[in-house]
C-alpha cells in the first residue's frame, strides 16, 4: 500500500533538522554495527561498558565509524558524571575547569567523571599534558576519539595509561543496514516519504560515502529531500540522481596525516614488489587526493636508487625525467610522466645493494668519526705536501692493464671492509 503523500513543507518541518546522520545514531550497544570485534558480547571493552567500569581510552578510527556515537551510549550508561569537549573549540581553559569540576565530584560525591574528547589529536602537547596527572591518579577517565594514529598524535606518557582501541571502516553490509533502517524508520528517518530506490543506487551512495556512515545518511537525505515527487506520489532515486546530488567525489585524504603516509608506503611498497597495476593505482590515488606531485616524484628518484639501483641503472634517470617534466609542465599533465616512472619502477629488476651499502658506510662513519685519508691516495699540490709523503707511491690506474690497480683506498681501521656485494 503507498503511504499517504506528504507535501514539501510539512516534509522539511518533520525532518530537516537535526540532519539525518544525528537523529539515527544507535543508542544501544547491540545496535552498534561494524565493530564486532571490540564490541562482540563478552568482549572486554563491552563487559566495561554494561558494567560500569571503563578506564581511560583512546577509539581511533576513521570518520563516520561509530566513535562518538559508543561515547554517548556510554554516557547514558554510565553512572558516572560525563563531560564532553571538542578539541578543535576548546583550549587549557576548558580542561582546567573541567579537571576542577571533577575534582569537586570525587571529594564532594564520591562520583567519577568521563571526560570525552572528540578530536583528541588537535590538542597540543601543552594541552594534552594538563590533562596527564588527572588520568594518572583517576580524577578524570578519558575517552579521547581520534582519526590520526594515535601513535603519532597522543603524547607518550598520556597513551601509556589509556587503552587503544581501533574502529575498523564500516564495511558495505553495514552501511546497507544502516541506510535500509533510514528509509523505513517512520520516527526519526525517511520512513513516512514514499521512496523508490533499488539496492545498486544504495551500493552507489555506500562507494561515494568512504566507509562513512554519516556521508552516506546526509547523502540519502538531500538526495530525498530535494528529489521531486513524480505522478504517482513516490519519489524516485536512481543512479543519476544520487550523482547529481554528489556532483564531484572528493577523495577523502590527508596530506600531513596517517592516510599519506599509509598511501606512499602502498606507493612504494608496490613498486618494490613489482606490482606495476598497484603502483599506478595508489599513485593515482594520491594525485587525485590533491598530493604535490613533486613529493611523489621525489620518492620515486629515491625509490630508483634505494631498490633498485645497479640492476638498472636507466631506473633513476626515468626518475629525474618525471621530476623535471612534473616542474616543467605542473598537473594535470604531470600524471602520465609520474604513472609511467611509478610503472617503470615497479616492473625494472631490483637490487638494493646501493642502500645497503650506503647504510653500512654510514654507520661506520658515525661510530669511528673522522678517520684519516691514507697518504698514498692524498693530493701534493705543494713542495710541503710532498716532503710530508702525501701521494708517495701512488699508483695512476691509467698506466696499468684495465686500468685496475691494488693500493690502500680505505683508512687504516677499515683495511678490508667491504660495502658493497
Amino acid at each position: 500500500m503507498a503511504k499517504p503523500k506528504m507535501d514539501e513543507p510539512t516534509l522539511f518541518q518533520k525532518i530537516n533538522r537535526p540532519p539525518l546522520a544525528e537523529r539515527m545514531r544507535p543508542d544501544t550497544l547491540s545496535a552498534c554495527l561494524g565493530q564486532d570485534e571490540i564490541l562482540a558480547e563478552g568482549s572486554p571493552l563491552r563487559e566495561a561498558i554494561e558494567n560500569d567500569r571503563l578506564v581511560s581510552v583512546i577509539f581511533w578510527g576513521p570518520p563516520g565509524c561509530g566513535k562518538t556515537t559508543l561515547s554517548r551510549i556510554i554516557k547514558e550508561k554510565t553512572s558516572a558524571d560525563f563531560i564532553q569537549l571538542n578539541a578543535v573549540t576548546s583550549g587549557i581553559a576548558d580542561i582546567k575547569k573541567a579537571v576542577a569540576g571533577a575534582s569537586e565530584k570525587i571529594r564532594y560525591e564520591g562520583k567519577r567523571t568521563v571526560l570525552f574528547i572528540d578530536e583528541i589529536h588537535r590538542f597540543n602537547k601543552t594541552q594534552q599534558d594538563a590533562m596527564l596527572p588527572f588520568v594518572e591518579n583517576g580524577t578524570i577517565i578519558l575517552i579521547g576519539a581520534t582519526t590520526e594514529n594515535p601513535s603519532f598524535e597522543i603524547i607518550p606518557p598520556l597513551l601509556s595509561r589509556c587503552k587503544v582501541y581501533v574502529f575498523k571502516p564500516l564495511q558495505k553490509e553495514a552501511l546497507m543496514h544502516i541506510l535500509k533502517n533510514a528509509l523505513t524508520d517512520n520516527v526519526k528517518g525517511l520512513g513516512a516519504i514514499d521512496v523508490r530506490i533499488t539496492d545498486e543506487t544504495l551500493d552507489l551512495i555506500i562507494n561515494l560515502s568512504y566507509n562513512d556512515a554519516r556521508i552516506a545518511l546526509n547523502t540519502l537525505e538531500f538526495a530525498v529531500l530535494t528529489k521531486p515527487v513524480d505522478g504517482d506520489g513516490v519519489k524516485t532515486i536512481d543512479n543519476k540522481w544520487i550523482l547529481d546530488v554528489v556532483q564531484k567525489s572528493s577523495l577523502r585524504y590527508d596530506k600531513s596525516g596517517d592516510e599519506h603516509f599509509n598511501l606512499i608506503s602502498a606507493v612504494h611498497k608496490s613498486m618494490r614488489d613489482s606490482d606495476p597495476d598497484a603502483a599506478v593505482y595508489w599513485t593515482t590515488r594520491m594525485l587525485e587526493g590533491g598530493e604535490d606531485p613533486m613529493y611523489i616524484a621525489r620518492r620515486i628518484v629515491r625509490f630508483a636508487s634505494e631498490d633498485i639501483g645497479l640492476a638498472d641503472s636507466n631506473a633513476l634517470v626515468v626518475a629525474v625525467a618525471a621530476k623535471d617534466a612534473c616542474h616543467f609542465i605542473g598537473m594535470p599533465e604531470a600524471a602520465l610522466a609520474l604513472i609511467q616512472a611509478a610503472s617503470y619502477m615497479a616492473m625494472a629488476p631490483k637490487s638494493n645493494a646501493v642502500y645497503a651499502a650506503y647504510k653500512m658506510a654510514r654507520e661506520d662513519v658515525r661510530k669511528l668519526g673522522h678517520l684519516p685519508v691514507p697518504l698514498v691516495i692524498r693530493n701534493a699540490p705543494t713542495k710541503l705536501m710532498k716532503d710530508l709523503d702525501y701521494g708517495k707511491g701512488y699508483k695512476y690506474a691509467h698506466n696499468y692493464e684495465g686500468a685496475k690497480v691494488v693500493q690502500q683506498h680505505m683508512p687504516d681501521e677499515l683495511k678490508g671492509r667491504k660495502y658493497f656485494f
